[in-house]
């Protein structure tokens, strides 16, 4: 795929990629994403694109837009070609194809879903229609024990049971156990990488897979990059704009990246329904995420529930709407522009077989008793439910005309749930004071 490295993908990846080749460090010239939005913007006002940046004539171009970033930043970034080259060479070598927005390949789903903020650039190994087929994600923590590892092991292979992507972010733990679980399940797996997409295209173990378009390995981070704790933050969206809904295995309480993405969700993006596990008593992060309003995930599952509650999920999204036109990439440029080839396929270093494992055509996800709750704690859940769907503010007086509750209960409640974040504090309104002549407007500072 992607025989050419078309001129707009050259551009941004001039501006915006380190271009490691195995021992370099990031340049500190680099455009940052909010930097690049901003050029980009600049060149659509005067009728350009990045590509236009590497063409004849580009100095003038260059000159307006010094305002925004420094002509001699801007001439250091583009005069990289010969490391490029390095790049790109090093990247076929391994397999590793690059896309940019600009690029039909570019997975649609990412426009529509996080907009201006789908990266400008993708990195990857193996099928890339893979990445448009939505799917369950499945996430959780590195350090479980084995009981868990086997519910997302279990997991995925109900997604295998069901035709279904299994997207993960391949890290050690729940991420793996469930990519696991579906790829010997006889299924196909989504690998959104936070670092070495490199190794991971090289893997003994991910070789055939990735050959026989099981496995797709994809990262918005340079093949090269080592693990940063930021950008492990980052990727999490990317798992579940990649899925149409989420599930959740486990999650310390208000730490780590599982609960910081899985937040993410439920309180501001809401790409995608999140369910978790049904949690056992003194599991902090799990209820933490259940009263933010992540559902709880039907046990005892078969696959054509599975594919009902995607249905569903997809439907509810949007799954199936036009990617959105956007100023970031939106123009494919006219095919055979590009002047850094990379070939279709290539074959990687021999490797030694993977041993055949026999695929159950059913496993069902392993049965976690339901907790029971008290009948008091049923009818708090209820009201949780009903007060967090409220779009009104809500108070002591909404709460007890709409539930028709004694205004001493509606009060001991919406303490409650203003300790949990459903329901948030009135904001005082500040006292006035009349104005005189030397009163002045201020600007409010952020002290951060």
């Amino acid at each position: 795929m992607n025989p050419i490295l078309t001129p707009y993908t050259q551009a941004i990846l001039l501006l915006t990629a380190p271009l490691l080749t195995g021992t370099g460090t990031p340049s500190a010239d680099l455009l940052t994403p909010s930097q690049y939005k901003r050029l980009v913007l600049r060149l659509l006002e005067l009728k350009h694109q990045p590509s236009d940046l590497i063409s004849g004539g580009a100095s003038a171009l260059v000159q307006d837009c010094q305002d925004l970033v420094d002509t001699d930043r801007i001439n250091r970034l583009l005069g990289r070609g010969f490391q490029l080259s390095q790049a790109v060479d090093r990247w076929q070598n391994r397999a590793i194809w690059v896309i940019s927005r600009a690029d039909a390949q570019y997975p649609r789903r990412l426009k529509a879903k996080l907009r201006e903020d789908a990266p400008a650039v993708l990195y990857g190994c193996g099928d890339i229609s893979l990445l448009d087929r939505g799917g369950l994600a499945v996430v959780g923590s590195r350090n479980v024990d084995p009981e868990l590892l086997a519910y997302a092991d279990q997991a995925g292979r109900l997604s295998a049971a069901a035709n279904c992507v299994l997207v993960s972010g391949a890290a050690r733990g729940i991420d793996q156990a469930s990519m696991r679980g579906a790829l010997e399940g006889g299924g196909r797996a989504v690998g959104v990488l936070a670092d070495s997409m490199e190794r991971a295209s090289l893997a003994r173990e991910n070789r055939n897979l990735l050959m026989d378009e099981m496995l797709v390995l994809v990262s918005p981070y340079d093949p090269s990059a080592g693990f940063n704790v930021g950008n492990a933050m980052q990727r999490n969206k990317l798992i579940y704009a990649f899925a149409d809904a989420a599930l959740v295995v486990n999650s310390d309480f208000q730490k780590g990246g599982t609960w910081a993405g899985a937040v993410e969700q439920l309180d501001k993006l809401r790409l995608v329904p999140i369910y978790v596990r049904t949690p056992k008593t003194g599991e902090k992060g799990m209820e933490g995420l259940r009263r933010k309003g992540a559902r709880l995930w039907p046990e005892s599952m078969d696959s054509s529930d599975l594919l009902a509650l995607l249905s569903e999920a997809s439907l509810s999204q949007g799954r199936d709407r036009d990617a959105m036109e956007l100023p970031f990439g939106s123009d494919e440029p006219p095919a055979g522009q590009g002047t850094l080839a990379i070939p279709d396929s290539v074959d990687p270093p021999p490797s030694e077989p993977i041993n055949e494992k026999a695929h159950p055509a059913h496993v069902p996800v392993a049965e976690i008793p339901q907790v029971q709750q008290s009948p008091k704690e049923m009818l708090f859940d209820t009201v949780r439910r009903l007060v967090a769907a409220m779009s009104d503010p809500v108070d002591e007086t909404a709460l007890v005309e709409a539930l028709g509750l004694e205004k001493g209960q509606a009060k001991a409640w919406l303490k409650i749930l203003k300790q949990e974040g459903v329901v948030k504090a009135p904001k005082k309104k500040p006292t006035r004071r009349p104005k005189t002549a030397t009163d002045q407007p201020s600007l409010f500072v952020d002290p951060s």
